[in-house]
């Protein structure tokens, strides 16, 4: 009974509302705004030595983790409307002795009972997360998201523009095989966290009178602890999983660009979802073809009659047939000329164009017959203006 009437006057009769300083009706905002300006004047940190400030901080924290959180402030309204209207008989009823619910032998302790963890069911589960039963059930850890997972891979130049399904080999944290991520040795009974009375987080000072909240460091957020710790991970919960995936890398694909693949990272905790997975792309380089852009490159190499007196030459496309390019006459070195739609695929479909620059090529040798007309050429074109007159101008 002693323990009965513990609850009764420490858990039963607290004020939530009160604490906070807030109406019953107050709106999620409110409670919010007077629980801040409550834990930033009462903080530790800013009250050093003030043992009644601390006090004060650990009730209002205590009061807002209800209150502050919908589901908890739905069944703490409901427990309290019981209580008031004698719904739990007045918490007077002995063993075998009716109350509450409008009688049928109801028994307040066993109400208790399943808070200490001697039962299950009822309303010893329906408030156990208010109060922070003793039974596992009572609580359940949060689920929490996997975490992002880092990679890198090297694809060809062709599958980058057309797109390419790959293999990738990853090793990343997932829940620790031998516990399934709970942190306790199996078998052993786990309790509410005393660090953060099972939140899964602490209060921690952020400096300039405010406070921001840190996962827990005893549970890791978990919000539970365990008699004896996992032997396999020491209580952290972590192993490491090793698995190969298929990653669809998009086409047009450009080198250092970094892809993310969501839902392929590591693994959640207590059922939260998978992180992302995240692949910086490296992109061989292409014996012919170079990339601007959307636009792929290429150097021509035309030899000095087909610059100065035009000429039709063929030209390669990347997966395509050739074509056609027409040089005029006095096309100079270096000119760059234009293939609509035979670049690199866009994300819209479309794709962006060839870009073509020629280069004049000068023979290492000459025969006899080709020096000749070179000579004459030279010959020929004797009496024209120097092309490097402006070279010497004065300035």
């Amino acid at each position: 009974m002693a323990d009965n009437d513990g609850f009764r006057n420490d858990w039963a009769t607290k004020d939530f509302y009160a604490v906070l300083g807030v109406a019953k009706d107050a709106s999620a905002d409110d409670v919010k705004k007077a629980y801040r300006k409550l834990a930033r004047a009462n903080h530790p940190d800013s009250n050093p030595g003030d043992t009644a400030k601390h006090d004060r901080f650990k009730a209002v924290a205590e009061a807002y983790d209800v209150v502050g959180d919908p589901d908890k402030r739905t069944k703490y309204d409901e427990f309290r409307r019981l209580q008031s209207s004698g719904g739990f008989g007045g918490f007077g009823g002995g063993a075998g002795q009716p109350g509450g619910f409008g009688g049928g032998g109801f028994d307040i302790n066993d109400l208790l009972r399943d808070r200490a963890g001697g039962g299950s069911g009822g309303l010893g589960d329906m408030f156990g997360d208010i109060f922070g039963g003793g039974g596992a059930r009572t609580r359940q850890p949060r689920p929490r998201r996997g975490t992002d997972i880092e990679t890198s891979a090297t694809i060809g130049f062709v599958d980058a523009l057309e797109g390419v399904t790959i293999s990738l080999r990853l090793t990343s944290d997932a829940a620790c095989s031998t516990c399934q991520g709970t942190g306790g040795k199996p078998g052993t009974r786990p309790h509410i966290c005393p660090e953060c009375e099972g939140a899964g987080f602490v209060v921690a000072s952020a400096g300039g009178g405010f406070s921001m909240n840190e996962t827990c460091p005893a549970c890791g957020g978990r919000q539970l602890v365990y008699d004896e710790a996992c032997p396999t991970c020491h209580g952290s919960g972590h192993g490491t999983s090793a698995r190969t995936i298929s990653a669809r890398i998009p086409a047009g694909v450009k080198d250092g660009q970094r892809i993310r693949l969501k839902g392929k990272g590591a693994p959640g905790d207590s059922g939260g979802p998978a992180g992302d997975l995240f692949v910086a792309v490296k992109v061989s380089p292409h014996r012919v073809f170079g990339r601007k852009g959307d636009n792929l490159t290429i150097e021509v190499p035309v030899s000095f009659d087909e610059a100065a007196l035009g000429a039709d030459i063929k030209v390669p496309t990347l997966g395509g047939a050739p074509v056609t390019l027409k040089l005029p006459a006095g096309t100079p070195n270096g000119r760059t000329f234009r293939v609509r739609g035979k670049g690199a695929t866009r994300a819209d479909g479309s794709k962006g164009d060839l870009l073509a620059t020629v280069e004049v090529h000068v023979p290492a040798t000459l025969d006899t017959a080709a020096r000749e007309a070179l000579e004459a050429y030279r010959t020929a074109t004797a009496g024209s203006t120097p092309l490097r007159t402006n070279l010497f101008e004065a300035r």
